[in-house]
């Protein structure tokens, strides 16, 4: 969950780790490593129709050939460099990949400056109104046309089905998106996901029974120490609708430990969790949908 207490608690840990001021969300990000064999990729920034307005992003994909198309919802600090690396290193392991903006009705991307981070109180209050408007209601029209830009590119081969990966906010959003276009999605991998499980009747665990994807829930632990029944609650959704997935809570990783700008990135566990979304996509996306 992205807030004020998950912000303080990352704050704490890595104070212990005596981790220093940390990169920022729009300072330099790690050098992630390519795969072996990596494809050679091309990327382009894009806009995209919806309807709600004009949504910008970030498509990159093999150079040759078509591909089995991802949806990637990045997480509250936006779609900026640290997103398109990840979107890069995801095409040169054989997809065709779309990193969106979901803040496109408030501001383009990317929309933090040097040093700026959701840690900052004055920049969770600049976005947080931006979040506001993200209703599932919202997310599910940007999801469906997301999907449909994404099918329309040459080189997506829509023989396969689709995979969709979100980080923090974005975790959610693979879940209404894969419900409302469960003809096409057949996996989906939410990474620190915020709010996958409320008391709300839009809760994004109520759809997991209209899912035809199978599922890599990727929790924090500070989430979980906050949270701990959602687990519990995802895995017997999951069971009763049939849909293998693979929950985790990943001990020693806290919220936002995957994207290599956050400050609590944590290269092992994100590896990790990286190496287990590739598993996901190879056994699910190379058939055809």
């Amino acid at each position: 969950m992205c807030d004020d207490h998950t912000e303080a608690d990352n704050a704490r840990v890595l104070t212990r780790r005596a981790f220093g001021a940390g990169a920022g969300a729009a300072g330099l990000a790690l050098l992630l490593p390519s795969p072996a064999n990596a494809a050679a990729v091309s990327g382009r920034r894009v806009q995209i129709k919806t309807p709600d307005g004009i949504a910008d992003a970030y498509f990159v994909a093999p150079t040759t050939g078509k591909h089995p198309g991802v949806l990637i919802w990045p997480d509250i600090m936006g779609l900026r460099p640290a997103f398109e690396q990840m979107g890069r290193r995801l095409a040169e392991s054989g997809y065709a990949v779309l990193v969106v903006n979901q803040f496109y009705r408030s501001v383009k991307a990317p929309f933090l400056k040097a040093g700026e981070s959701f840690g900052q109180p004055a920049v969770r209050a600049r976005i947080m109104p931006w979040r506001e408007a993200l209703t599932a209601e919202a997310v599910t029209r940007d999801g469906v046309a997301f999907t449909r830009f994404l099918d329309a590119q040459k080189e997506v081969d829509t023989k396969r089905g689709l995979g969709s990966s979100g980080y923090c906010m974005g975790g959610p959003m693979t879940i209404q998106t894969a419900a409302a276009r469960a003809d096409r999605y057949r996996a989906i991998a939410s990474f620190h996901g915020a709010g996958l499980v409320s008391d709300k009747p839009d809760s994004p665990h109520l759809l997991i029974p209209k899912l035809k994807a199978d599922a890599l829930i990727a929790i924090a632990e500070n989430d979980d120490q906050r949270s701990p029944d959602d687990k519990n609650v995802l895995r017997a959704a999951f069971a009763a609708a049939k849909r293998p997935a693979e929950i985790e809570v990943y001990t020693g990783a806290m919220h936002g430990w995957c994207p290599p700008d956050s400050q609590a990135y944590n290269q092992v566990q994100a590896e990790r969790a990286w190496s287990r979304m590739l598993v996901l996509f190879g056994r699910t996306l190379a058939r055809p949908a």
